[in-house]
C-alpha cells in the first residue's frame, strides 16, 4: 500500500525557516490535488494551503505571503516552505494527495502521518 512519508519538521525560533516534504513511498500512476493541513493542540484541522495538478494555490490567509507550497509529480512530492514562522504555526502537519495508483483506477485521498512543527523562543 502507498503511503505518505513526510519530513522536516522540527523546533525554529520565531522568524525562522522550515520546508516540509512529503513523499509517496512508491510509484504511482497519477496525482490530483496535493494539499498541506495542520491541526494545533485544541483546535480542529485547518487547511493551510493546496496546490492542484496544475499549479494553481490557494492559502489560507493566515499563511499568505509566508509559506509557498510546490510540487514534484514525477517524484511523487509535495514541498511546504516556510518563512517568518510565528509562535501560532504550531501544529502537527499533514500533506494530503489524491491518488490515482493505475490506470483507471479509483482516486483516494492520502494523508501523511504527520510532522510536528513547534516555534518558539
Amino acid at each position: 500500500q502507498v503511503q505518505l512519508v513526510e519530513s522536516g519538521g522540527g523546533l525554529v525560533q520565531p522568524g525562522g525557516s522550515l520546508r516540509l516534504s512529503c513523499a509517496a513511498s512508491e510509484s504511482i500512476y497519477s496525482i490530483g490535488d496535493m494539499g498541506w493541513y495542520r491541526q494545533a493542540p485544541g483546535y480542529q484541522r485547518e487547511l493551510v494551503v493546496t496546490i492542484t495538478s496544475a499549479g494553481s494555490t490557494n492559502y489560507a490567509n493566515s499563511v499568505k505571503g509566508r509559506f509557498t507550497v510546490s510540487r514534484d509529480n514525477a517524484k511523487g512530492t509535495v514541498y511546504l516552505q516556510m518563512d517568518s514562522l510565528k509562535p501560532e504555526d504550531t501544529a502537527v502537519y499533514y500533506c494530503n494527495m489524491r491518488v490515482r495508483l493505475y490506470r483507471n483506477g479509483p482516486i483516494d485521498d492520502y494523508w501523511g502521518q504527520g510532522t510536528q512543527v513547534t516555534v518558539s523562543s
